[in-house]
C-alpha cells in the first residue's frame, strides 16, 4: 500500500514508522512547510490526514478530487461534516474517526451498552472526564464527544452534552464533560455513573501513540476500493458480536 501522509507531526511520524514495519510504503509526506497538491498525491493508494481542524476539510476535498481515499484523524472540524459527507455520494471514499485505537472503540461499544442498561436505574448520575497534554488544541477531545454522543443516543434522560469543569455528573438533561490539560500525561477518558450507594466507571488510557497509528493503518487498508463515508463502527462491526 502506497501512503501519502498529510500531516507529519508526532502522529504522522508514528504512522510512518509502523507503515514501514508492516511492509507499506510512504510516497508523500506533507507538513507545515509542504502542502499537498493533486499532482503530489497521484502516486498514492490512500492518504492519511492528521493536521488541524481548519485545514482538514480542504485536505479531504483535495483527496477526493485527486481520486484517492482518505483516512482522517483530525478532530474539531465536524461542524462541516454533513456538507463534506454530501460530496462523497457519487464518488470518493472518506474514513473518519475521533479515535483509531481498537481499545478506544471497544470502550465506545461498552459505553453504549452500559448507557442503555442504565435507563433502568435513574438513581445513577453520569459524567465524562478526559485528560490530555497541554498541547492538545481542542477541548473536549473528539473521543470524549463520541462517548458523550453514545450516552445521549442510548439513555433517554440526556439531551445534549456540555463542557463543564464544575459539574461532574448529572441525572439528566445536560451530560457534563470535564476536560483537563496537564503537562506530559497519557490521553485518558473515564465514564462514571455515580449514585449515593456506589459508582460504576470505566477508563481507557493510551500508553503511547502506537494504538492510534496501527488503527489508522488498518482503516487505510480497509477503505481501498470502497466508495462512500465510513467509520470505525463500519470496519469493526461490534454489533454482530
Amino acid at each position: 500500500m502506497k501512503i501519502a501522509l498529510i500531516g507529519y507531526g508526532k502522529m504522522g511520524k508514528a504512522i510512518e514508522k509502523i507503515a514501514y514495519e508492516t511492509g507499506h510504503e510512504v510516497v508523500g509526506k506533507f507538513g507545515s512547510k509542504l502542502n499537498p497538491t493533486a499532482d503530489a498525491l497521484k502516486n498514492a493508494d490512500v492518504a492519511i490526514e492528521f493536521t488541524r481542524p481548519d485545514l482538514a476539510p480542504a485536505h479531504i476535498l483535495l483527496c477526493k478530487e485527486s481520486g484517492i481515499p482518505v483516512v482522517v484523524g483530525t478532530t474539531g472540524w465536524y461542524d462541516q461534516f454533513e456538507n463534506i459527507k454530501s460530496q462523497f455520494h457519487s464518488q470518493g471514499a472518506l474514513f473518519t474517526a475521533t479515535n483509531f485505537s481498537i481499545g478506544v472503540n471497544i470502550a465506545f461499544y461498552m459505553n453504549r451498552v452500559l448507557a442503555g442498561i442504565m435507563n433502568r436505574y435513574p438513581q445513577y448520575a453520569a459524567g465524562i472526564t478526559e485528560i490530555h497534554h497541554t498541547q492538545k488544541l481542542d477541548a473536549p477531545s473528539g473521543t470524549a464527544i463520541s462517548l458523550a454522543e453514545g450516552i445521549i443516543d442510548r439513555h433517554l434522560s440526556f439531551e445534549k452534552w456540555e463542557l463543564s469543569n464544575d459539574e461532574k455528573q448529572s441525572f439528566g438533561g445536560i451530560l457534563p464533560v470535564q476536560a483537563l490539560r496537564i503537562d506530559d500525561v497519557p490521553g485518558t477518558h473515564t465514564v462514571t455513573w455515580n449514585s449515593a450507594i456506589d459508582s460504576i466507571s470505566f477508563t481507557h488510557t493510551a500508553h503511547n501513540r502506537e494504538g492510534f497509528a496501527r488503527g489508522a493503518l488498518l482503516a487505510a487498508e480497509w477503505i481501498i476500493g470502497k466508495q462512500g463515508v465510513y467509520s470505525m463502527q463500519d470496519m469493526l462491526n461490534f454489533e454482530t458480536i
